[in-house]
């Protein structure tokens, strides 16, 4: 176990290059169980997460490799090769899975391709309750069989998926994205309505496209899918993670810095930008990615948690951390997820002034937060609290540092370069 020691007061300054975003890598890693030829990811981030799928893809029979090297599949390197020439098995058994609900997003592939799928559901979640009824429903809608068995999905289709109609009650990022990869295989035309219209979507689905697959609409409401017999190898750049490059610029903004979010590109992220804006933050789009800087106040604010384009529910503990030492109230609602303030009680350690009541909770700007031991319930909860840490008077300690590792690459060293004082150390 390790932790992060901060100690606040230093205003940030400098070029911060931002990762692939791993909300987009761990789907585009799952999309190459759809081909037997290899697909090639560039700019994948080295986190825990995905070195988890690694590890399930493996046990698929799928082997991965540093790109240009032969063999070994270790993670030291950007771009990794993914060749699933022969699925060896399509169990993906609940050690694996409970570690990561993105697990998941094999169903979709493994039954287009393989005919079959058996996937351990993915249980709870400490932000909240996130059914993978969508899934099963969408696949059901392109003919697979599905059953439940002793805490497994069982999907199956020996002759093969057919295209259909799926429309989806509220929208769903993973659902949309295990429907657009397994419709990519089905026979005729698929057509998924209230899809998810996140930028990792779209990026999916280039990335689809790369290896043969026909897809239009992807980024819009309704995505039509003509499904093909066959995909091909591709080589496909991961996207900049929107999330990473957002939590850099509250950090910007909360010590009064100045940074270049390097490789952000502010069409994926404008409802945070909007927000950054809206707080008082100055936000310059430039030619090699995002500026945000201080203008040395920080304003109260008001924000909803909506899916994309609305403000990301990824992006509210990052704000609720900003809000505490603003000047004035904030008010922040959780539209998204019902657990999704547990990192509240963790900021009041800090000596923030903040009051839940159903799914919003105010917070009331303090002068000072002052530096204690903290502890990571999630992964935005723990970048969150880092973000406090580094206004905080004195050492703030942030304890559950694996969460941090799921989401955020090389967190640390970023924030050294650019003027933090931070240090990982055993816990």
């Amino acid at each position: 176990m390790e932790k992060l020691l901060i100690q606040g007061g230093k205003a940030l300054h400098g070029t911060v290059p931002i990762s692939g975003a791993k909300n987009s890598a761990l789907k585009l890693m799952c999309a190459s169980l759809l081909s037997p030829e290899p697909l090639t990811l560039n700019n994948l981030p080295r986190l825990a997460d995905i070195t988890t799928l690694i590890d399930l893809l493996n046990h698929m029979g799928v082997t991965v490799t540093i790109a240009g090297s032969k063999g070994g599949t270790k993670v030291t390197g950007r771009s990794l090769t993914f060749d699933a020439g022969t699925i060896s098995d399509t169990v993906a058994p609940y050690d694996i899975v409970r570690k990561m609900r993105a697990s998941i997003l094999v169903l979709g592939p493994l039954v287009a391709r393989a005919g079959e799928a058996i996937v351990s559901l993915p249980g709870g979640c400490a932000i909240g309750n996130r059914p993978i009824d969508l899934h099963l429903k969408a696949l059901a809608a392109l003919g697979a069989d599905i059953d439940i068995e002793q805490g497994y999905v069982r999907a199956s289709a020996p002759q093969g998926l057919t295209g259909g109609k799926i429309r989806f009650p509220f929208v769903s990022v993973g659902a949309t994205e295990n429907a657009l990869m397994a419709a990519t295989l089905a026979k005729g035309t698929t057509v998924i309505e209230n899809a998810a219209r996140e930028p990792e979507i779209a990026d999916l689905a280039a990335c689809l496209t790369a290896m043969g697959a026909k897809i239009e609409g992807a980024g819009h409401e309704t995505i039509t899918v003509e499904g093909v017999d066959q995909l091909h190898g591709a080589t496909h750049t991961v996207m900049p993670d929107r999330v990473e490059a957002g939590s850099y610029g509250v950090a910007a903004l909360m010590t009064r810095g100045n940074l270049l979010l390097e490789g952000a590109r502010a069409e994926d992220m404008q409802a945070t930008l909007d927000a950054l804006t809206e707080a008082g933050g100055i936000v310059e789009i430039e030619e090699d990615g995002v500026r945000v800087k201080s203008n040395g106040h920080i304003k109260g604010f008001n924000l909803v948690t909506q899916p994309f384009p609305g403000f990301a529910t990824d992006m509210q503990a990052q704000f609720m951390a900003l809000a505490c030492v603003a000047e004035g109230a904030s008010v922040i609602t959780e539209a998204i997820f019902e657990n999704r303030f547990m990192h509240v009680p963790e900021l009041c350690r800090l000596g923030a002034d903040i009051t839940v009541t159903g799914s919003s909770a105010t917070i009331r700007g303090v002068s000072a937060l002052k530096g204690a031991p903290v502890m990571a319930t999630d992964l935005r909860a723990s970048m969150g609290l880092a973000l406090a840490g580094l206004v905080a008077t004195g050492e703030t300690s942030v304890n559950r540092l694996y969460h941090l590792d799921r989401g955020y690459e090389r967190l640390e060293e970023k924030l050294r370069q650019v003027g933090a004082v931070v240090d990982r150390v055993p816990a």
